[in-house]
């Protein structure tokens, strides 16, 4: 895909608050950041690190994620999501995804996006 080449980095951010925690989030009863809420934040960088290099009517479809959520993080920390292009076979971009607070990474792996036209996949979604 034009534009999309290896090395390609995005972050995405956002607090801990009691909105994205384990406890809020049904993953858990704890009010730490929640595993759901990371590995979303890391979608949301990768998403956003090939969102300029679209045609127009096309978007990218998440397909697997693999990663580790290795650290807590309290309400109140700031949590940095990372993706960097690995791999890109066709329209299959292969990130490396990592998460970190203001103390270290709290998790990291892999994550794969496919690049779709819109309009064509949300018509397949109508049929199922």
């Amino acid at each position: 895909m034009p534009g999309i080449e290896t090395g390609r980095t995005m972050t995405a951010s956002a607090a801990v608050n009691e909105l994205n925690t384990a406890r809020a989030a049904g993953s858990g009863s704890l009010e730490v950041f929640a595993t759901p809420m990371m590995v979303a934040l890391m979608e949301r960088a990768a998403c956003d690190c090939l969102a300029d290099c679209l045609e127009p009517g096309q978007t990218s479809v998440g397909t697997e994620i693999d990663v580790s959520h290795t650290a807590a993080s309290p309400v109140g920390a700031e949590i940095t999501a990372t993706a960097t292009i690995e791999y890109v076979f066709g329209r299959t971009i292969e990130f490396i995804v990592t998460a970190h607070d203001n103390a270290g990474e709290i998790g990291s792996g892999k994550h794969t996006r496919v690049i779709v036209d819109a309009e064509r996949f949300a018509k397949n979604i109508r049929r199922r």
